[in-house]
């Protein structure tokens, strides 16, 4: 296992950064490693991204140094979003076969958790998010099928997308977690348009289905003061509470969002139009 610290910037200290210190703060561009479980563990709201890629053979979820605890979830959940071939996860005896496009739920105390290719030509690749728990809830297996869909944007505003809502309170219980899957529809490049910030919570993105060649840019940063990052395919980035997140990309794509913070409202956002934005 990949384990890697980040500690929280001040948002008067990333005034002064250059794109090199934006990019090792906030991007994460080695989230998926064949073969490994690659994390980071971000001190905003002490939230984990990171990915998993079996191969050959299975990989164990073990507990870091760093969370000093004796499994990785004694104190945690976590969300998990397949976005390769077909998995299945075995969290403590009970096999969940992931599908492209499939989440999984695991609630606090989960011990043992395997994640594995079911096909070795196209291996699974697993999107980890993890946030800290103060209660067990159940784990779930959520298809798109279960997910509470959005129908957002338009193609004149170049943000025609569908939100699929799959880790939220509508249709699963967590207790800070909050994951879903933002698809973009052909000739459509904007996300998250108005966008906007939320100091109750903070969240990360995770950009797929990029083409070759083509690339995401992220904008970041207070709204009066952004910043961008120039983003490949399945790559993610953090992203604060006082910060704005939304990007345009070269191509269509789809990102996997995520968030931890004070409450489960997902509708809890200060907004900020277009030609309010410096």
């Amino acid at each position: 296992m990949n384990f890697e610290i980040r500690y929280a910037v001040h948002p008067e200290d990333m005034k002064s950064y250059d794109t090199t210190r934006i990019r090792k703060e906030f991007l994460i561009d080695k989230v998926m490693i064949p073969g490994e479980i690659s994390m980071v563990y971000s001190f905003y709201d002490r939230y984990i991204i990171g990915g998993a890629v079996p191969t050959d053979k299975p990989i164990k979820l073990e507990a870091h140094d760093e969370l000093k605890a004796d499994y990785f979830l004694e104190r945690r959940e976590m969300g998990i979003v397949n976005v390769g071939g077909d998995a299945k996860v075995t969290a403590d005896g009970t096999e969940y076969t992931l599908k492209y496009k499939e989440a999984l739920y695991l609630g606090r105390g989960v011990k043992d958790v395997v994640f594995e290719s079911l096909d070795s030509s196209k291996h699974a690749h697993l999107y980890i998010n993890s946030s800290p728990a103060h209660k067990e809830c159940p784990s779930r297996h959520i298809t798109l099928g279960d997910a509470n869909v959005l129908q957002l944007g338009s193609l004149e505003t170049s943000n025609e997308r569908q939100i699929n809502q799959l880790l939220v309170k509508e249709v699963v219980e967590t207790c800070q977690l909050q994951m879903g899957m933002t698809e973009l529809r052909p000739g459509s490049v904007w996300n998250t348009m108005p966008t906007h910030t939320h100091n109750r919570r903070m969240e990360a993105y995770f950009y797929f289905e990029v083409p070759e060649q083509q690339a995401v840019c992220h904008f970041m940063g207070d709204p009066d003061e952004t910043r961008h990052i120039w983003m490949k395919n399945e790559e993610a980035v953090v992203s604060p509470s006082w910060s704005i997140h939304s990007a345009a990309g070269t191509s269509n794509y789809i990102f996997v969002w995520g968030m931890a913070g004070e409450n489960l409202d997902y509708t809890d956002m200060d907004m900020r139009r277009p030609d309010q934005l410096k």
